[in-house]
């Protein structure tokens, strides 16, 4: 190979010596310039155009990465028309134009590419930089040097027992990998969305179907990936004999915690939008993962809860039958006024909060004589329970305090009686 790319260096020497060689540099310096000169003047107003979503916004973004290759293109094909009208070789200019047409497709196949794929920033970020590579490996391919390299890399082998390693086949490996991994996820997310628009699959099979189905994605890629480049699969009987070790000393927990995951989906106990109380924790589940579930407070704190925890725990789930829930609410009166007047203004005063349901209704209840009163409760049933209860009580109490005031009826506080049953001796030095 060092002989044969020493030979073409000494031809590129030999052609740069002709006056016809630098006419064909010449036009590429100035594509070069050109395609510049037009990128940073239309990119300014296809900036301007490009705000917004939909097919638009897709067709501007495409044509930002188009304008410099197609620029540049125009430029070379009209220089290679007139330096062949002078009858001056354009060998240069032939290999200038198929890579200049590479890079374009490359840079639009991969804008596509990401465009199919969920938003992260790390594809975003690594959009030119594998635009890059992949543009380097076709221009290897059109300068004829691609098969020498990955030969020099072949021959950078070693022998392990039966199976011959080398630098190009673990090469090989990791591009297969992640070519493979790609199109797992991608696949993995068009179910998801799929799935998310289906409205005859539950909230809880969603789930299920799309952890699934990504687990099984991503298995296949691996084993497809590895028998692709020739490892023998029965070989990763060694690996599962470590992995499973590994469960045993150390792996126990998370394997726990992604199999408790499909149990909670696969018996819906726990639902994406179910109120839960675990311990002191209350929320509602915002999300269900593979090895935690996402529960949100009112305060908008999210709680990472491990799913062992809720298999293994005690778990009050306030939506899991029906979502309405009974507050209770508790006010004194004083002896000295009406009961059944005040649990009928009670019972009236439970509409004060537009989160109470009219059916079931509102009760009021005596509940018995206090040491300072008699206690009455108000019963109200609401249907959101996510957005907690403390606020329907104080819409509540507000009003039975306001309509206690008007009716004359009076809110007892603690009272208590002192009977002195005798009285000590008068000290005669108190009177010195």
């Amino acid at each position: 190979m060092i002989e044969q790319l020493n030979r073409q260096f000494q031809d590129f020497l030999a052609q740069a010596m002709t006056a016809e060689f630098w006419w064909q540099v010449v036009v590429i310096l100035l594509a070069i310039g050109a395609a510049t000169f037009i990128n940073r003047r239309v990119q300014v107003v296809l900036e301007q155009r490009s705000a917004g979503t939909g097919f638009r916004h897709l067709a501007v973004r495409s044509a930002q990465r188009l304008l410099f290759p197609v620029s540049m293109l125009a430029v070379l094909v009209s220089g290679s028309a007139i330096l062949e009208r002078e009858a001056m070789p354009v060998l240069l200019l032939d290999l200038a134009v198929p890579i200049v047409v590479a890079l374009g497709v490359v840079r639009l196949s991969v804008y596509v590419l990401r465009k199919a794929f969920t938003v992260n920033p790390l594809l975003k970020s690594s959009e030119h930089a594998l635009a890059l590579t992949v543009w380097g490996l076709v221009m290897l391919h059109l300068l004829g040097w691609l098969a020498q390299i990955l030969a020099v890399l072949d021959s950078m082998a070693m022998q392990l027992g039966e199976t011959r390693i080398s630098v190009l086949s673990v090469v090989q490996l990791l591009l297969i990998v992640g070519v493979a991994f790609t199109l797992a996820i991608w696949l993995s997310e068009a179910i998801n969305r799929y799935l998310r628009r289906s409205v005859h699959i539950s909230p809880s099979m969603q789930v299920g179907i799309a952890k699934f189905s990504r687990f099984l994605l991503i298995t296949v890629a691996f084993l497809m990936a590895l028998n692709a480049v020739g490892i023998d699969l029965s070989s990763l009987a060694i690996f599962g004999g470590a992995l499973g070790v590994g469960l045993g000393f150390g792996l126990q927990r998370i394997a726990s915690n992604f199999i408790s995951g499909f149990i909670l989906v696969l018996d819906r106990s726990i639902k994406p939008g179910d109120v839960i109380t675990i311990g002191d924790k209350f929320g509602w589940v915002h999300e269900l993962k593979a090895r935690y579930v996402v529960v949100r407070n009112r305060e908008g704190v999210d709680t990472l809860i491990p799913n062992e925890n809720l298999i293994t725990s005690e778990v009050i789930n306030w939506s899991y039958m029906d979502r309405n829930v009974r507050v209770t609410i508790p006010v004194q009166i004083s002896y000295d006024d009406d009961p059944e007047q005040a649990m009928e203004i009670v019972r009236q005063c439970a509409y004060a909060s537009p989160r109470v349901l009219k059916e079931p209704e509102p009760l009021s209840r005596l509940m018995g004589f206090g040491d300072s009163g008699i206690d009455i409760e108000v019963r109200v049933w609401i249907g959101d329970p996510e957005n907690g209860f403390a606020n329907v009580k104080s819409d509540v109490n507000l009003a039975i305090w306001r309509a206690f005031k008007e009716a004359g009826i009076t809110i007892p506080y603690p009272q208590r009686d002192i009977h002195i049953k005798h009285m000590p001796a008068k000290d005669s030095r108190l009177d010195q």
